[in-house]
């Protein structure tokens, strides 16, 4: 597994976050933004091997592109957890677009994460709605956000993004998770290092 390590490594908060190359290349710009709040905080950054495979809870077809999702998830979460063994330190996950995706669904399944810095997720996943509802959150603090023109898509799936953003975010709240829903402004590209600072920075209460 290849990581980078960021702020302070003796910090009892440690936020993990799935990357890939275009993440790492504006990782100092999010870290910086998450030490203009706060000192106190480790980010382990976990380069994704495999995007579509690794991060997908269950096989789906493609819905962008030829390339399918290779339900890949269990065993990423497994190599992650790995990282969480200190019980006395307080975990939180996140990531962007399929990577808050998986930190959400990762939430569902163990009990190891006290928030969830979903910034962009793919909510739009073909079946997740289905699992939140079918699955409790185990988590305590959930940050989801989204940019206003993501659901303005001609894409038919990925449309829907904003609906079922709304209805996790009900969903989780109505179940009685501390949960934000944070309105962006641009497209599904603009500023996803800021994004992801801000929804950890809320989970952290560093926020503005």
């Amino acid at each position: 597994m290849q990581i980078c390590e960021y702020g302070d490594p003796a910090s009892d908060r440690v936020l993990l976050q799935p990357v890939d190359d275009h993440d790492l290349a504006g990782i100092e710009t999010e870290v910086a933004a998450i030490r203009e709040r706060t000192a106190d905080f480790r980010l382990i950054a976990v380069k994704v091997n495999d995007w579509n495979r690794d991060l997908s809870p269950w096989s789906a077809p493609p819905v962008f592109g030829n390339e399918p999702f290779g339900g890949g998830a269990s065993d990423f979460l497994n190599a992650l957890l790995s990282l969480c063994a200190d019980r006395s330190k307080t975990y939180y996950i996140g990531g962007y677009s399929l990577a808050g995706l998986f930190a959400l669904w990762a939430a569902h399944e163990t009990d190891a994460f006290f928030g969830v810095a979903a910034a962009s997720p793919s909510v739009w996943f073909p079946g997740f709605a289905t699992y939140m509802q079918t699955h409790p959150i185990q988590a305590e603090r959930v940050c989801l956000s989204l940019g206003d023109r993501e659901e303005k898509t001609r894409n038919p799936v990925m449309a829907t993004v904003g609906t079922r953003i709304r209805e996790a975010y009900d969903l989780l709240r109505g179940r009685g998770t501390d949960c934000v829903l944070e309105w962006n402004s641009g497209n599904h590209f603009k500023d996803p290092d800021l994004r992801t600072a801000r929804a950890f920075l809320w989970l952290l209460n560093e926020q503005e």
